[in-house]
């Protein structure tokens, strides 16, 4: 049995929640920045100048 604050944990950019690693993260947990699909839609826009 795993416990959850043995697990990996990152900070949500937009709600500033932490959240932690999930089994379908596990490919791409570096690539994970928000904790939520919301989240993602949610993101900054990012403006070129």
């Amino acid at each position: 049995m795993h416990r959850k604050a043995s697990l990996p944990s990152k900070v949500c950019p937009v709600c500033n929640r932490p959240f932690a690693w999930r089994k379908k993260w596990a490919k791409d947990w570096d690539a994970v920045k928000y904790c939520s699909e919301r989240c993602r839609r949610q993101r900054p826009a990012v403006t070129a100048t």
